[in-house]
């Protein structure tokens, strides 16, 4: 298995636009699976509306970048398949499924789709589609346990097809430059977020809560997105405006997460939760929603805590507790260790592309 593994050629597609969770995650998953004897390869589907090059920076694998300005491009489908040469094509998101994987086929190639979150459009009249993009699928990965039964009992993949692989991290996100000066007083209690502002992050909900706490705690959120005009009103609105720092993209994450006393997440729905998992790598309390795939992450209690969905007096109770329990974070620090580490990704990860290749010899 061993030789088999050493020769084994894996080129992973995605469609580009900025770094999100499942960007982040191929610039964790690549390098290990290369590590491990793998000859793996990376075909950028490239939006022109969007800057990746921080992505391809980061990339330690060899790269092809192929223009994609539009949904619907099937010249695309010929210079893709011309690029994936290889024993195992893997494919993340919906553009990808569907180039990568018509490619694939057309190619005779072993076909691994990654499913990366349980938006609801997912189980809605696009499922129809879905379905049919997983029959082409060898195999589906679901990041989580709770994104498996997703795929499964509501999309409508077949569960002899599914296999869950926990996103892995070893630590806080590495810095690409330095952070530029903040407003965020020095004294603060620093309530943090990184996400997208996006309906989905319950940013507003997490707004709502600030008249609740004390007034030395402050609401960082780093990341953008189409919520920032609607999430600075309802500061405003509120009054809190002065506590509300909507930051942006920054280059030094790990150093708002040192910055930090809590970490908050009060997402609507989550495929993972990459952001609450690197908080746990620095130690801090998680106060997040119970939602999705968060309580494999978030062990109630132990290593921070959990509050419904769309509850503001909830998650501030939460958070007003957490700014007490830092033992919470010390907990999380140890269960991030033993149970998401980058290895066990990328062994279980190896370990299914061997299965396939040799099925098929």
């Amino acid at each position: 298995m061993a030789e088999k593994t050493a020769r084994m050629r894996v080129v992973h597609v995605h469609r580009m636009r900025g770094i999100g969770g499942s960007e982040r995650h191929l610039l964790t998953l690549l390098p290990a699976l290369a590590e491990r004897g793998l000859d793996v390869a990376f075909v950028g589907l490239d939006d022109p509306a969007w800057d990746p090059s921080d992505f391809y920076g980061a990339l330690s694998v060899p790269a092809l970048r192929l223009r994609s300005p539009r949904d619907v491009d099937p010249l695309l489908l010929g210079r893709l398949a011309r690029g994936l040469r290889a024993d195992i094509v893997h494919t993340h998101l919906v553009h990808a499924d569907l180039y990568g994987g018509v490619a694939a086929k057309l190619r005779g190639t072993k076909l691994v789709s990654t499913k990366h979150n349980d938006d609801p459009f997912r189980r809605g009249p696009f499922r129809h589609v879905e379905r049919g993009l997983l029959r082409m699928a060898d195999r589906i990965v679901a990041i989580t346990d709770a994104l498996r039964e997703f795929t499964v009992e509501q999309v409508g993949a077949s569960e002899a097809k599914v296999q869950t692989i926990h996103y892995g991290l070893d630590g806080p996100p590495e810095p690409w430059g330095d952070n530029p000066p903040d407003r965020v007083p020095s004294g603060a209690r620093i309530l943090l977020s990184t996400s997208r502002l996006t309906p989905q992050k319950g940013i507003d909900v997490a707004i709502r809560a600030l008249p609740s706490l004390p007034d030395d705690t402050v609401l960082v959120v780093l990341g953008e997105g189409p919520e920032r005009t609607r999430l600075e009103a309802l500061a405003r609105e509120l009054g809190v405006e002065s506590r509300v720092f909507l930051l942006g993209r920054v280059p030094d994450v790990a150093a708002w997460l040192r910055r930090a006393t809590v970490y908050v997440h009060p997402a609507r729905w989550e495929g993972f939760g990459l952001g609450v998992l690197e908080a746990m790598h620095a130690s801090l309390p998680v106060v997040a929603t119970r939602a999705s795939s968060l309580p494999e992450l978030v062990v109630d209690g132990v290593t921070g805590r959990l509050v419904p969905i769309d509850d503001e007096r909830g998650l501030a109770a939460a958070i007003a507790a957490a700014l007490d329990e830092p033992e919470l974070g010390a907990a999380g620090h140890e269960r991030a260790v033993s149970e998401f580490s980058v290895a066990r990704m990328a062994d279980r990860t190896a370990a299914l592309y061997a299965t396939l290749v040799s099925a098929s010899s």
